[in-house]
């Protein structure tokens, strides 16, 4: 059994792929626009440049992207977060920097008593995200717990 990620944009699917890319190197594995499909020509003109399937990839992680179906209404992202393991603190910042520019920052980005680097945001398309440093040496960073916040009493 295998569980994938499918996130549907709204006409903005290609500018989406573009802001992944330069924002943490996703690489595009599949792109299908509907202009390539054998229904193209039951495809409203100005949907021929969309994207009707896409999947892009991170480490080995794979996620499918689309513009959806023409026609449909637009509807907010609930319900999920996508999350980021980012290596280092310098380039968790710099992946949720660019990700949060012209987006929606829930959680600045900052150090954090279980990692160096932490914070939330919607990207400008809406999607939820969550960057978090995963690597254990970046913990020295990071402000610890004092003992009093652990004692029992």
């Amino acid at each position: 059994m295998q569980l994938d990620t499918y996130l549907f944009f709204h006409g903005d699917c290609a500018d989406a792929l573009a802001l992944y890319q330069s924002a943490f190197g996703a690489e595009i594995q599949t792109l299908i626009r509907f202009r390539d499909t054998p229904d193209a020509a039951n495809v409203p003109a100005e949907w021929h440049d969309k994207v009707m399937h896409a999947l892009f990839s991170v480490g080995g992680t794979a996620i499918m992207v689309s513009d959806g179906q023409f026609g449909q209404p637009h509807r907010e992202y609930q319900g999920f977060t996508l999350s980021i393991g980012a290596e280092n603190a310098e380039a968790g910042e710099r992946t949720f920097n660019a990700l949060s520019e012209g987006g929606t920052v829930l959680t600045p980005w900052q150090s954090t008593f279980f990692t160096a680097g932490f914070g939330m945001l919607k990207d400008r398309f809406g999607v939820p995200w969550l960057i978090n440093v995963v690597n254990a040496v970046e913990m020295g960073d990071a402000p610890q717990p004092s003992q009093d916040a652990t004692a029992q009493p």
